[in-house]
């Protein structure tokens, strides 16, 4: 009998390893057609999930991606309209269903923690079996920067198949030879000066079979990628008709204000709403629990915002202040640096032997780097609108991640995920707060006490600031070896920090979170320098803090410490920051050139010009890679008489593949650039006793405009396959000030924000 069952086993075994072996050489399936047919109108037909048309000629291109300010709606909507030779003023976008074929796949796959330059036989079929895992179980998401790399391909072949087919319905109408028949800004033009608007052709080209393998553009053939686009929400932005989360309007809307736990994650003991209740314009008074990360509070309904805001004020609650009642981010900070006392943690990165060669050096270098906790701040608050009706649910909402915003209504509400609609509106900022579903179950959660009524829950600003899931504080330390001549033979660099993945698996999809988190130690281990020999480790530090991920995520904090320590060692070895650099590329020609056209800009070596104050200003450079981009930035800093650090001037050079709208990668720098910036000078969030101290933009400023540098953004010209762009700008800017800061007055600032003595 135990041979019958070990038979059973081992053949059982042997059937599911073919079946995955089997599996895993497949292709990945399509991304063209959705599970379920696209909702369209009257007169409107769709050639697959990707594109419709109505027949009056208008295109709408299905945005799989939230457009939060980044552009993502005009980049993608160009590739479809590029294949699809689409006329550019008759196409709109409208947000795509959620279904599997727009899972972000290319996220995923970036986040295997593995260095840029491996490349093995191994790592590929991690690649291939993530990416077609990711195909299947994964998630709609807006974020990575992946959204054109991501779609680069099934966006152009979308259109792709839509021309074809568009040139099978004209041909078989005209009965004429398809090979004679093309393609021009919206119209089918036959062998015999025929001509057909797609409109008069969507419905019959809806009947064509999908073609298999469409036939791709060649980058000497693009007429629309390439070139500078305007954004194609813009005039919606500046007449006002574009609609964001916090513009949801429909029919019957009440309005909720919340008081949350003043200490995050905290819960109600027990309320006294008499006086809220008997307030003009109050429906209903409800307690909510903390959910996916959130914190616990009431909420007060009525029929219109102030009201709700002013009932309240009035109400009277007993907290529960809970496990983070003596979180202390100042005791956080130093059981931090007390980690890399005793820890090694996790080799991301290793060369050689680094303690051998650390041994012959003839001189040591160290240093010690902190980054605080962040606030993500975007300029749109918190906001969701539910409207629950017993059986189903609809929501209105700015996220970047619509199959978990569903769920997470779903969850709150009681009901199969199949029952609840998401509306994605525009987004007023995501920068990675709109990653998280907190505030959406507990929107939900509140519009479940009024069955029938849709209702807004808003934040203020102040609870946006205090119940954030904040950027994880960070330290690292450095030790860099010189021999007799200054060249470096050994690098060695621990952080020590928490892990955002393991807690966002858990807060978000309820998994234990295991193996090393790749975005603690990004921008650190998976840089292009070409070390002697080195070790690149993190120490993850287990605190009750949520954290959560910020724009440009690990790479924004380890940017600074990275690039900072390597000036260091230059200024050490009596050597130009930049040919030190320029030193330790010489495998890596991208890389390379982007230093050194950056440098080139900005006339690195000459003297800086006198600020308009007439104080002497100094420039410092930073280099980074991040997100499959790779940027350089200078810096021109001056010192007001104050010691407020002034930056007057930045160039930026990036070299990102294919720049399918480069002015929509100027402006994704520009406010990189910005956005860094208000960080690196101004961004911090203490806690004490739980209890985040920032409550507005007075506390956590974003640059003024009389603060703002001038920016000169250079775009290497490429036809590689496009990487991130939304992200890559954010973490050279902080050293590349710092680097200045030292050149300028000789002071190393090791820790941000950036506070001249």
């Amino acid at each position: 009998m135990a041979s019958t069952r070990r038979k059973f086993i081992l053949g059982t075994l042997a059937a599911t390893g073919a079946l995955v072996l089997g599996w895993s050489v497949m292709p990945p399936r399509q991304r063209l057609t959705t599970a379920s047919p696209l909702p369209v109108g009257a007169r409107e037909s769709a050639l697959n999930g990707w594109v419709k048309i109505d027949a009056d000629g208008t295109v709408t291109v299905m945005l799989a991606k939230s457009e939060m300010g980044q552009g993502v709606a005009t980049s993608l909507c160009m590739l479809l309209a590029e294949e699809l030779d689409a006329d550019w003023s008759r196409l709109r976008f409208e947000a795509s269903p959620i279904d599997k074929i727009y899972n972000n796949i290319a996220t995923v796959v970036d986040g295997l923690p593995v260095h840029p330059d491996s490349d093995s036989r191994v790592l590929d079929v991690a690649r291939w079996m993530t990416a077609k895992t990711m195909r299947e179980i994964g998630v709609m998401m807006t974020g990575g920067p992946s959204s054109v790399k991501d779609l680069w391909l099934p966006m152009r072949e979308a259109g792709a198949s839509a021309r074809q087919m568009l040139l099978n319905a004209a041909a078989q109408q005209w009965n004429a030879d398809l090979s004679a028949c093309r393609t021009d800004k919206g119209e089918v033009i036959g062998p015999a000066g025929q001509r057909a608007d797609y409109g008069s052709l969507a419905a019959a080209a809806a009947r064509q079979s999908l073609p298999r393998s469409p036939t791709l553009k060649t980058p000497a053939q693009f007429r629309l990628i390439g070139q500078a686009t305007n954004r194609i929400e813009s005039a919606s932005k500046v007449d006002g008709s574009a609609l964001f989360g916090i513009d949801a309007r429909p029919a019957g809307l009440l309005h909720a204000s919340v008081q949350m736990c003043p200490t995050l994650r905290g819960r109600v003991v027990r309320f006294d709403a008499a006086a809220a209740q008997a307030m003009p314009g109050v429906r209903t008074v409800v307690a909510f629990e903390p959910r996916q990360g959130g914190t616990g509070g009431v909420a007060v309904i009525a029929d219109q915002g102030w009201r709700a805001k002013q009932a309240a004020e009035a109400l009277k609650i007993e907290w529960d202040p809970g496990e983070l009642a003596g979180f202390n981010s100042t005791d956080a900070m130093a059981q931090l640096s007390r980690t890399l006392d005793t820890e090694q943690g996790f080799a991301f990165f290793t060369e050689g032997d680094v303690d051998a060669a650390m041994a012959t050096a003839a001189r040591a270098i160290e240093a010690e780097y902190r980054a605080p906790y962040l606030a993500h701040a975007t300029m749109e608050p918190m906001n969701c609108t539910v409207r629950f009706d017993g059986d189903r649910a609809t929501v209105w909402v700015s996220t970047q991640v619509p199959g978990l915003a569903r769920k997470a209504a779903a969850d709150a509400l009681g009901l199969p995920v199949d029952a609840v609609t998401v509306h994605v509106l525009l987004l007023g900022g995501g920068f990675g707060r709109r990653l998280e579903v907190d505030f959406i179950a507990q929107a939900a959660t509140i519009a479940k006490a009024v069955p029938g009524a849709p209702v807004q829950t808003l934040w203020s600003r102040e609870q946006d600031m205090r119940h954030d899931i904040y950027r994880p504080a960070c330290v690292s330390r450095f030790k860099a070896g010189l021999d007799a001549q200054g060249q470096l033979v050994a690098w060695k660099n621990t952080s020590a920090g928490q892990t955002i993945v393991p807690q966002a698996l858990e807060r978000l999809f309820g998994l234990p979170g295991g193996g090393p988190d790749k975005t603690s130690s990004e921008g650190a281990y998976d840089q292009p320098y070409e070390w002697p020999a080195a070790r690149i480790a993190h120490a993850a530090v287990n605190l009750p803090l949520q954290v959560g991920f910020w724009r440009s995520v690990g790479h924004s904090h380890q940017a600074f410490f990275k690039e900072s320590f390597v000036d260091e060692v230059a200024h050490a070895a009596g050597t130009d920051p930049l040919a030190f650099r320029e030193r330790l590329l010489q495998r890596h020609p991208r890389h390379l050139a982007v230093l050194q056209a950056a440098a080139k800009a900005a006339g690195w070596g000459t003297p800086g010009t006198p600020a308009p104050d007439g104080a002497k200003t100094a420039k410092g450079l930073a280099l980074h890679a991040s997100f499959g981009a790779v940027v350089a930035q200078v810096a021109e800093v001056s010192l007001a008489a104050d010691k407020t650090v002034r930056v007057h001037r930045v160039w930026c050079a990036i070299d990102c593949g294919t720049a399918v709208n480069p002015a929509g990668i100027r402006q994704q720098m520009e406010g990189a650039i910005i956005f860094g910036l208000s960080a690196a000078l101004h961004g911090q969030v203490d806690i004490v006793n739980g209890q985040v101290q920032a409550s507005n933009f007075n506390d956590q400023p974003v640059l003024r405009l009389h603060e703002t540098p001038q920016v000169e953004v250079l775009i290497l010209p490429s036809d590689a396959h496009p990487e991130g762009v939304g992200e890559p700008g954010v973490p050279p800017i902080a050293p590349a000030v710092a680097n200045a800061l030292f050149a300028l007055n000789g002071q190393r600032l090791r820790s941000l924000p950036l506070r001249s003595a």
